[in-house]
């Protein structure tokens, strides 16, 4: 009997959607939200093609939010920065479980905003 290869216990599909799921970690502690997807992303990238790409396209998003926080953060000077900063938190928390969703489907959601860093 020929076993689907696991991913720390879990199916590529379930890993895939704890891609996206883990930058909301940064709920728990500042910069987990990146360092998380990051380990997960390299620790398989090489052994499942779709790890790589769902892991890609969430480091993306990751790294364009970054960004984006930090032109917020300059804004805060005109207090635009702070609307900036609520928009960007809900959209996160959005895009990340509508990715952790389509993740579980077997479907890769590219994140609306993101910049293409990872191809």
């Amino acid at each position: 009997m020929n076993q689907a290869p696991e991913y720390w216990g879990m199916s590529a599909k379930s890993y895939c959607m704890l891609i996206h799921l883990s930058q909301l970690s940064s709920i728990v502690a500042p910069g987990l939200g990146f360092v998380m997807p990051l380990v997960m992303w390299v620790a398989n990238k090489d052994k499942n093609e779709e790890i790589d790409q769902h892991g890609k396209v969430t480091l993306n998003w990751v790294i364009s939010l970054v960004i984006y926080s930090i032109i917020c953060g300059v804004l805060t000077l005109i207090f635009i920065g702070v609307i900036g900063f609520i928009v960007l938190a809900l959209l996160n928390f959005l895009f990340a479980i509508i990715a952790a969703v389509k993740a579980n489907n077997g479907e890769l959601w590219r994140y609306p905003l993101s910049i293409s860093f990872l191809k």
